[in-house]
Formats: C-alpha cells, sequence, structure tokens
C-alpha cells in the first residue's frame, strides 16, 4: 500500500524493526492462535483479536475502537478473509493515529517564527527522561541548531550529573544550579542564557515526582510562569517521557501528567526491551496527545520522530 512507502533510512527503519521486534513477535504469535483454523474474519476471529489487542497493551477502548472499524470493513466488503487480516489491520490502525499525529515527520526540526524553541520535559523518575534529553539535544544540534540545557530537577544530585554527562556528550551548554535549588530560577537562567547566546533550541528538565500531584503542578505551573518574563508564550512544548515497557503503567503516568500540567506531545522510550508496543497506540488515541518521539535503543540514533505509517509497518510486518 503507498501509505506504507520506505520513507525513512534504510538505517533508521532497521533500527526501528529490530526496536520493535519483541512487539511484533509477541503480536503474530497472539494473532496466529487467535485465527487458527479460520479462513473468514467472523465474529469469534474478531473476540480473538480483541483480546490481542488488549494483551498487547493497546488498552480496551482504543481496542474497541480498532474492532469497530474492523466491523465495519466486514460489513462493507461482505467477505473478508483471515489472510487479509494483518493487512486491514495496518490500515485501521494508521488511520486511527492519523487523528491525533498529523505529521509524517522523519527527522528533528523545530517550527519557523519560536526562537528559540522551548521544550519543557516532564516524567517520573526513571522512564527515560534525561536520556531523551541527551539523545534529542545531539540530533537538533546535528540538525545545524544551537542548544542549551537547563537541569531545573534540583531536587535530585543524580538528575543534575546525568544532564552534565550528556551536555558533555553531546558538546552543548548546560545551566544548573545546586541540588535544592529552585527549579524556576534555573528555567530563568537557562532561558536568559539561551536569549544571550542567540540559542535555536532550550530543553528544560523537571523533577520527576508524581506522589503530590498539587505540588507538582505549583511547581510546573510557577517554571512556565518564571520563563514566559524571559520569552513570552513559553515552553512551545510540553514533552511527556512514558517507559514504554511499563505497559498500562504508562496510561496512568499520562493521566496523571496530564492533570497535572497542559502535556502538549509524547515520547516513548524503552520500546526495544519490551512486547509492549501496542501502548504507544492506545495512549496517542486514549490522550488524543500526538507522539512525537519513540526510542528504540540504547544508541544515541535510536530515540526517533515517530511516524505512524513506519511504526504500524514495523509493527505489524511479519
Amino acid at each position: 500500500m503507498s501509505l506504507f512507502k520506505k520513507i525513512f533510512s534504510s538505517k533508521k527503519k532497521e533500527s526501528l524493526d529490530k526496536g520493535l521486534e519483541k512487539s511484533n513477535t509477541s503480536f503474530f504469535n497472539k494473532l496466529s492462535k487467535a485465527v487458527a483454523g479460520k479462513s473468514k474474519v467472523d465474529d469469534d476471529v474478531l473476540d480473538n483479536l480483541e483480546e490481542v489487542l488488549v494483551s498487547s497493551d493497546v488498552g480496551v477502548d482504543t481496542t474497541l475502537k480498532i474492532i469497530d472499524r474492523i466491523e465495519a470493513r466486514v460489513a462493507k466488503d461482505k467477505y473478508l478473509g483471515t489472510e487479509e487480516l494483518n493487512k486491514i489491520l495496518r490500515e485501521e490502525i494508521a488511520a486511527l493515529l492519523s487523528e491525533t499525529n498529523l505529521g509524517e515527520e522523519t527527522q528533528i526540526r523545530i517550527p519557523e517564527g519560536a526562537k528559540p524553541y522551548v521544550i519543557m520535559v516532564v516524567g517520573v523518575n526513571g522512564a527515560g527522561k534525561t536520556t531523551t534529553i541527551g539523545k534529542l539535544a545531539h540530533q537538533f544540534k546535528n540538525q545545524g541548531y544551537k542548544v542549551v540545557l537547563g537541569a531545573a530537577d534540583t531536587f535530585r544530585a543524580a538528575a543534575i550529573d546525568q544532564l552534565q554527562v550528556w551536555a558533555d556528550r553531546v558538546g552543548v551548554p548546560i545551566v544548573k544550579q545546586n541540588m535544592g535549588s529552585d527549579p524556576a530560577s534555573v528555567a530563568f537562567d537557562t532561558l536568559s542564557s539561551a536569549v544571550s547566546q542567540d540559542a535555536d533550541v532550550v530543553i528544560i528538565d523537571t523533577a520527576g515526582r508524581l506522589h503530590n500531584k498539587v505540588n507538582l503542578m505549583n511547581e510546573l505551573t510557577k517554571v512556565k510562569k518564571v520563563m514566559q518574563k524571559v520569552v513570552e508564550d513559553t515552553p512551545h512544548d510540553v514533552l511527556l517521557v512514558l517507559d514504554g515497557s511499563t505497559g498500562q503503567n504508562a496510561f496512568e503516568q499520562a493521566k496523571q501528567f496530564s492533570k497535572a500540567t497542559e502535556v502538549t506531545s509524547l515520547a516513548v522510550t524503552k520500546l526495544d526491551g519490551t512486547a509492549k508496543g501496542g501502548v504507544v497506540i492506545g495512549i496517542s488515541d486514549q490522550f488524543q496527545i500526538p507522539v512525537k518521539y519513540i526510542g528504540v535503543g540504547e544508541g544515541i540514533e535510536d530515540l526517533q520522530v515517530f511516524n505512524k505509517y513506519e511504526f504500524v509497518d514495523s509493527f505489524f510486518s511479519i
């Protein structure tokens, strides 16, 4: 199908295929059992498919949407063989993802007119937040952008140290203060420094705590207000980093952070180490927040710009 044309470089597509291998293998093992002995898509097959999708961490609500779409196709086309089921799944899930993920980007970029372009990164500790920031900084720099990092997760010395390691590795400046400093003060200093350096991109790390949602909300709101004193209408993007290997727990994290602040995009990490890749489909659909990046490996280039067609092609490739 033309929608699934190869638009990534072969190297990136190979990385994506490898990163989703566990999810792909698990899904097709389950799907093979679901259609065993069946020649056409009937109620039994659809019931089994529903179970396969739910057990692949797509989520109940999104699974029901997909089943409804396939039922409509069956009713329209009258007869659909089980050998066509994979093709139909690819088409319908890509269409579902299109409702949220409108872009078809294959490389990282920032919109025109926003300088510096400010990204505030949120997410629980351990989700891959700092690593995602480092890999983003690397890719922005490779595109020719001047990047500044801000270490506003001041509640953990390790968070500041880890971000410093990435700043050194990538070769970009970092603004930081001592552990326990006011995160909003760090954000203010970071944006002020970025403006003075004529930087293109600012990436601000924030604390990954959810134990008290009210405190988190107040803190993130304060960080935003202070940044806006330096650059109006910032941040331009509030990026929530989720650990894909946690499956349904990632849904809960997305729910909690969406309540605490206005999340505008998602990065789903650690997909290479799990069979729970279906969580990308469910989270994108349920929260109506675009998935902007996915992590499919430990390499610095393995944080990829999310492209719905390439993702679906890799997830459902036989």
